[in-house]
């Protein structure tokens, strides 16, 4: 086991942790703070705003280097979710939420950097896979835990858990972590030259869209699960763990085909899948069975095309490695913001639980072709 990806792996386990529990404990946060559903939607879009604002503070991290950067992501983890853990109210959880969510993308950005010089020639996308296999077992086994916790002790407890995964995140990279090779310093103006190039721009609009759609659908699957497939609040635990699986499944799968094929092709591929899977899931998610069949499936297409483009935006962004793997990670979480917002709109109209997922469709669509362009122009030969 290679301990210095293990040690950033870690901190993507912190990060998982934070951003999905949200999803699985909307309902006990919304009731324990007085608040509808759909205002709860805040507590997911506050996050991703953070992570929005947050990355690209890295445009004047240049000259740092790459280990002290993630140092510091490790300890703003910790306390983001600390300050969650003694929230008072809406507002202040909100606010503790939007710094949690701070760190997020800068980390994921850096940490693929790292990663790939790290790893052996060859390899670069199975080791960002890697990283990211963190995140997936968060889904895997923390989600599930905290969800548990949540239910039986504190929703509070959970997010402390949270902030001591960031504490040991800081302490695995201080001394697993090696100093690695600083980026080339084009300037700071040189950081922006490869988006001069049509390439990044396919990839974040690949990113965007993908993560609109699909996750329209996953903001809600706690009531999704519980008021339309008549799931009790407790099986929500072992159902967490099922959706962590897919997400295990779909990244680690991906990863390896990143490095056989085109990662373009791949994502692309990856976001189709979901297409049927939703519009069945609208369909059959009151049938128990079919729901969970299709949370698998759809939470596996949610993270299967992360680390082939985490990976691929490294190489096109030649002179702005950073900026340009911070922003992949904007056009994820703003995808989550926004997507949570519809979603919310969507139910707040009277559509009901299951109507995110067809709203989404035609948007994972336009997230495929912008993939499907980059693949044919730039990547197939």
């Amino acid at each position: 086991m290679q301990k210095d990806l293990t040690a950033l792996a870690l901190g993507t386990f912190a990060l998982g942790i934070a951003e999905f529990l949200m999803m699985g404990i909307l309902g006990n946060i919304a009731g324990s703070m007085n608040v509808s559903i759909s205002q709860a939607g805040w507590f997911i879009s506050s996050y991703a705003i953070g992570v929005c604002c947050g990355a690209p503070a890295l445009l004047f991290a240049r000259k740092i280097p790459l280990k002290r950067l993630m140092l510091l992501f490790a300890a703003v983890i910790a306390v983001g979710n600390l300050m969650a853990a003694f929230a008072p109210g809406f507002v202040t959880f909100c606010v503790a939420r939007f710094i949690s969510g701070v760190p997020h993308g800068a980390y994921f950005g850096v940490g693929a950097i790292v990663a790939r010089k790290l790893a052996a020639p060859g390899k670069q996308s199975g080791a960002v896979a890697f990283m990211i296999a963190g995140m997936t077992v968060a889904t895997l086994v923390g989600v599930p835990a905290g969800t548990f916790i949540s239910t039986t002790m504190s929703w509070r407890i959970a997010f402390v858990v949270v902030a001591v995964a960031g504490v040991l995140t800081f302490i695995a990279i201080h001394r697993w972590v090696p100093q690695v090779p600083g980026l080339e310093d084009l300037g700071f103006k040189g950081q922006f030259r490869f988006l001069r190039t049509l390439p990044p721009w396919l990839i974040f609009g690949g990113v965007l869209f993908g993560q609109i759609g699909i996750y329209c659908w996953y903001s809600y699957i706690d009531p999704q699960l519980t008021e339309v497939a008549g799931f009790s609040a407790g099986a929500l635990t072992w159902l967490m763990v099922l959706a962590g699986f897919g997400m295990f499944a779909g990244n680690l799968i991906a990863g390896r085909l990143g490095d056989r094929f085109k990662p373009s092709a791949v994502a692309a591929w990856v976001q189709a899948s979901a297409i049927p899977v939703l519009l069945a899931f609208y369909f059959f998610a009151d049938i128990k069975v079919c729901a969970v069949v299709l949370l698998v499936l759809g939470t596996a297409a949610l993270f299967g095309s992360g680390s082939p483009l985490q990976s691929d935006i490294v190489g096109y962004a030649r002179g702005g490695e950073m900026l340009g793997a911070a922003c992949i990670q904007i056009a994820y979480n703003a995808g989550n913001a926004i997507a949570a917002r519809i979603g919310a709109t969507v139910i707040h109209a009277g559509f009901g639980y299951t109507a995110p997922a067809i709203v989404g469709l035609p948007i994972i669509f336009i997230g495929c072709l912008l993939l499907m362009i980059l693949y044919r122009r730039y990547e197939r030969t």
